[in-house]
């Protein structure tokens, strides 16, 4: 569903499993921070809305988001996190340098989840302009960085659902 259709920050409460005895990864881009770092105090706000605690949240940051595969990879890697949310935004600019940026890192993170065994959550935000990015990094489509966190918890419940 297109963004324009749907607030980020909107779900039901009811519907997100108790995260306190999860562990995430947040690997987050420094490229374009003012709109990174929203997205980042969205996931952790509302991890911990969920029960998620300070000492099961480990953040680290790469310089742009094609590194999100390789701190991706780097987390999982770790054995510290459950599941990691990588944090990015690439804003078109007059070069094709944005095409191959959101690509190659659409494609390192589908890479990841198809063969680890530890879901990495996409919250790459590409956009036209910075205006779409601020709407969608806490603006008037909401944050993000929210539905990253929800989606992380949903998907380490997912998982251990099946290994009952």
């Amino acid at each position: 569903m297109a963004t324009a259709y749907h607030n980020l920050s909107d779900y039901d409460f009811n519907s997100v499993p108790d995260a306190s005895g999860m562990r995430f990864g947040i690997v987050v881009s420094e490229w374009n921070y003012n709109i990174t770092g929203a997205l980042l105090a969205g996931a952790v706000k509302t991890l911990k809305t969920h029960g998620a605690k300070d000492e099961n949240i480990l953040v680290q940051h790469v310089p742009g988001s094609f590194e999100l595969t390789f701190g991706s990879a780097q987390m999982i890697q770790s054995g510290k996190v459950d599941a990691v949310i990588a944090i990015g935004c690439v804003v078109r600019g007059d070069t094709p340098h944005f095409d191959y940026v959101c690509a190659g890192t659409t494609q390192g993170i589908a890479h990841l989840n198809a063969t680890t065994d530890i879901p990495v959550i996409y919250g790459l935000i590409t956009t036209n302009n910075m205006q779409q990015a601020e709407d969608r990094a806490g603006g008037c489509l909401g944050n993000k960085g929210d539905e990253c966190a929800v989606t992380a918890i949903k998907m380490i419940d997912f998982k251990q659902r099946l290994k009952k």
